[in-house]
């Protein structure tokens, strides 16, 4: 069944936790698809959320989640100090609700466009959550073995980690923008 709604219609998107417990939810709009999956964008002033959280998107942003389901990249639009970052995920897809939805494993890649440049992130808490949570050990086999293969990718710029995949996404997001449009009332 195809859940999907129309390219540009608002929605939120749900992360959770491996136990069920919420997680982030992103302010975002469906841009549509394409070869590398499914596209999502955030405005300026748009909001995610966690339990004991909450951020307000200083540049647009635009996510890719592919038909994979393992992970959510997000490139962050310029001056951005973050360019890239890539949540390891399980089951990320849309939901029969027509709410995209997915688990977060904790793990990500990140680039920063400083000296730090790009690394696999939150090992520490990918160690912890895996015991806590229980993760079964296919799935950590399998997200270790795709973070490792994201970081060389973005590293090395592959798409879909370059500008050339993003940048008509970003522009599509930025035509969707309207002027008076205040964020800050839909919180």
């Amino acid at each position: 069944m195809d859940n999907r709604p129309a390219p540009g219609t608002r929605l939120m998107f749900e992360w959770r936790k491996w136990d069920g417990s919420p997680h982030w939810v992103q302010d975002s709009v469906y841009l549509g698809s394409d070869e590398w999956g499914e596209w999502f964008g955030q405005q300026i002033g748009w909001r995610s959320a966690r339990p004991g959280a909450e951020f307000v998107c200083r540049q647009p942003n635009v996510t890719l989640v592919p038909a994979s389901g393992d992970w959510a990249f997000t490139h962050n639009a310029d001056p951005h100090p973050v360019a890239v970052y890539i949540d390891l995920a399980w089951d990320v897809r849309w939901h029969d609700d027509g709410v995209p939805r997915g688990i977060d494993m904790d793990l990500d890649v990140v680039r920063r466009t400083d000296e730090r440049g790009t690394w696999i992130d939150d090992r520490d808490e990918w160690d912890d959550h895996r015991e806590r949570y229980g993760y079964p050990r296919e799935i950590v086999e399998h997200l270790d073995a795709t973070a490792t293969d994201l970081e060389r990718r973005v590293r090395d710029r592959e798409a879909p980690f370059s500008d050339d995949v993003t940048g008509p996404w970003l522009e599509r997001l930025a035509a969707l923008a309207t002027p008076g449009d205040d964020p800050a009332a839909r919180a």
